[in-house]
């Protein structure tokens, strides 16, 4: 992963800037998502994954109008113009009169990464189709954020105005939280996964999720006041997120250059470390309901790939119920700093999606979160006394 953008885009210290005020995050009243605010967008050409849509509206009491099936390649990687014409246009008339949807939620049978292919002016009829990006590879998820805006620009990550810092910029965002959707993605190696999640997320908000968390970091903590950005920025960040998630649950914090070894990671609930690119280190007994994201350039290029050992698919595989990865190379800088969105999610009071987008810098990127969006996996501590 290249850390230099991140200077650039004078992104350096912005996590060290977020404040803890009186043991708890200093954020804006929650999100609340509710189920009639969420879209399911599932892909008729891929019948288990419409069945899938089906039983999670069920289970979550999403209204069936708010079903949207449409028409696509049963593939993980597609050309832009598919993307266009295939997924957006349809999901944008289908939301264009429903203010009240703030969410979507991809099933199994969605594609997963937009690739480049460059057309004639005259056959898209627009301009900002054909604007060359800094890098071609995107998120199906991550551009579906902007799918409200008209003609978004595409030549590279832009301000997500949800996060937690650039809420507190004196200049605004280029877009602003009502043109934004929030997305996540219902999907894995196979519809059994899929399945398994959606279940998994209920029965642990009856109960709360319990176990170990497990951080690895590559270096000590950070010096207080010092100044960081990049790797060391986001080493910090994993030892910030230790110390935060240790007042719930017990923490194993790992600050040596190897991962964690088989056997070294019993009852994990939760997971963040650094970087074994798409090598999944099978160390870690998963509890129900685990969340865990592993920081590295290319771990969601596949969920389905036979053999593939990106961390997203194998994390998915061992039994955790919600991941983070990218599609391609999306420099450091666009993953939620962890000790951010693990201290959002532990509050209690903030789903799934709303720490991730509360927490995720950069949207029409690369990022991708698979989960429930609706997941609360700490539920009953946002509603004690």
């Amino acid at each position: 992963m290249d850390c230099d953008r991140g200077v650039r885009v004078g992104f350096s210290g912005i996590v060290c800037g977020l404040l803890l005020l009186a043991g708890g995050w200093f954020v804006e009243p929650a999100l609340a998502l509710e189920p009639d605010e969420i879209v399911v967008v599932a892909n008729g050409q891929a019948r288990a994954g419409v069945k899938l849509a089906r039983f999670y509206m069920k289970q979550r009491k999403i209204p069936k109008e708010n079903l949207l099936v449409l028409r696509t390649a049963f593939n993980e990687t597609i050309p832009r113009h598919y993307y266009e014409d295939e997924i957006a246009a349809p999901i944008k008339e289908f939301v264009k009169d429903k203010p009240g949807i703030t969410c979507l939620v991809l099933f199994y049978g969605i594609p997963l990464r937009i690739e480049w292919h460059l057309l004639p002016l005259e056959e898209t009829g627009n301009q900002h189709l054909n604007a060359r990006q800094r890098d071609p590879v995107a998120s199906v998820d991550s551009e579906l954020s902007l799918v409200r805006v008209e003609n978004p620009p595409v030549h590279d990550w832009l301000e997500n105005p949800y996060f937690l810092q650039f809420q507190n910029k004196k200049q605004k965002t280029q877009y602003q939280k009502g043109q934004v959707m929030m997305v996540a993605r219902l999907d894995g190696p196979d519809p059994e996964t899929v399945t398994r999640i959606i279940l998994d997320g209920l029965a642990v908000e009856e109960k709360g999720l319990t176990g170990t968390a497990y951080f690895d970091a590559r270096w000590g903590k950070a010096e207080e006041g010092e100044a960081l950005s990049g790797y060391a920025m986001y080493d910090n960040s994993i030892h910030l997120a230790a110390k935060e998630v240790e007042k719930v649950m017990p923490v194993t914090l790992d600050e040596e250059d190897s991962l964690f070894h088989s056997g070294e990671a019993p009852d994990a609930a939760l997971y963040c470390g650094w970087y074994s690119l798409a090598k999944y280190q099978d160390a870690f007994d998963w509890k129900q309901g685990a969340v865990a994201y592993h920081i590295a350039s290319a771990e969601c290029t596949t969920l389905k790939k036979a053999g593939s050992q990106v961390w997203c698919k194998r994390l998915l595989e061992d039994g955790v119920a919600a991941t983070i990865g990218p599609v391609g190379e999306p420099y450091v800088q666009a993953f939620p700093p962890p000790h951010v969105f693990f201290g959002l999610l532990l509050d209690g009071d903030f789903s799934l999606v709303e720490a991730y987008y509360l927490s995720l810098p950069f949207i029409s990127w690369k990022m991708v979160l698979i989960g429930d969006p609706l997941y609360q996996p700490f539920r009953q501590r946002g509603i004690l006394p």
